[in-house]
């Protein structure tokens, strides 16, 4: 029996960014510069196909640093710590390289200026997100407050009198945070807002992508982990361009009952998720249909992240 044909559109930009690649290297250098085992808190990326290939090669991951012996290094993740995690480490006299994506830590620069000169802060996140858990960690408690939705812009009540600014997660929906920032600055106009915004190149170009593509599709399989928020970003953005989606880790999650009857479908992946699972689930679309592949190209990517001076040396040699 003949399988039914199936055209398969790519979304380009898709899969790592700048930041994951950088810390997945700093991850692989440490671990030729200083041997098995390397600590990291926190998975390094939300992506368990690059955390087991890395735990196979000798990284441990923990949740906090009393699970580290005091002489081993560890690496702390691409979603950034709050500011007593390094300070911690210090004061055990740890060996420790931070991975933090520049993106965010420019957010925690962010926040340390406006800290600084007193302004109470708003950021615009997800709760329990580690992104968010560092970022909130930036400053002491009570001295920024969490919006998540547009109903907490406008319920929001700042400390009275006191002169404010918002800061945003690097992973979020860029409609769903438009609309958060224009109740905000209705609500306060006077609060002052980053000079470029927070949500990073990446998360923007892969959700572009995705809207270039949606209204082609059937439906729309986004590759990434469930605790990825930008790939979970990805499933929203195609839903409200009118193309069903659904997040799968990898190949062999795939629902096969939801994929039947297709004509066409839409592939993306999150930006922590490899090509080879972008591949992976290509193969296993042929096994099943014939397939024609098209790629649509939104954005050009070239940006590239210093890895920190400590593992510089490593790269050369």
């Amino acid at each position: 029996m003949a399988k039914p044909d199936l055209n398969i559109v790519i979304a380009n930009p898709r899969g790592f960014c700048a930041g994951v690649d950088r810390a997945i290297k700093i991850v692989e250098l440490a671990l030729e510069r200083f041997g098995a085992p390397v600590y990291v808190r926190h998975e390094i990326v939300h992506n368990r196909y690059v955390v087991e290939g890395l735990e196979r090669r000798g990284a441990v991951f923990v949740e906090e640093l009393d699970e580290v012996p005091a002489d081993a290094p560890v690496v702390f993740s691409a979603h950034g710590v709050p500011k007593s995690v390094p300070e911690d480490a210090e004061q055990r006299n740890m060996f420790y390289v931070d991975a933090t994506c520049p993106l965010v830590s420019k957010v925690h620069r962010e926040v340390e200026r406006h800290d600084r000169t007193g302004r109470h802060i708003l950021l615009i996140g997800h709760s329990g997100h580690p992104e968010v858990v560092g970022t909130m960690g930036q400053v002491d408690d009570g001295k920024m407050t969490l919006i998540e939705t547009v109903a907490d812009a406008e319920a929001v009540e700042p400390p009275h009198g006191e002169q404010l600014a918002f800061v945003t997660q690097t992973t979020l929906s860029v409609d769903d945070t438009k609309d958060i920032i224009e109740v905000l600055t209705r609500r306060f106009p006077d609060i002052e807002g980053p000079k470029k915004e927070d949500i990073c190149y990446a998360t923007t170009n892969r959700q572009e992508a995705v809207k270039a593509i949606a209204d082609r599709c059937d439906k729309m399989i986004v590759i990434g982990a469930s605790n990825s928020s930008n790939s979970q970003r990805l499933v929203e953005v195609s839903k409200k361009c009118g193309s069903d989606a659904r997040l799968f880790p990898r190949a062999e999650a795939l629902d096969w009952d939801w994929l039947s009857g297709l004509t066409s479908v839409g592939i993306t992946a999150g930006a922590s998720a490899p090509e080879v699972l972008v591949e992976e689930v290509i193969d296993a679309l042929r096994a099943h249909y014939n397939v024609t592949i098209e790629e649509v190209t939104t954005a050009r990517e070239d940006v590239i992240f210093k890895l920190p001076a400590s593992l510089r040396e490593e790269e050369a040699a």
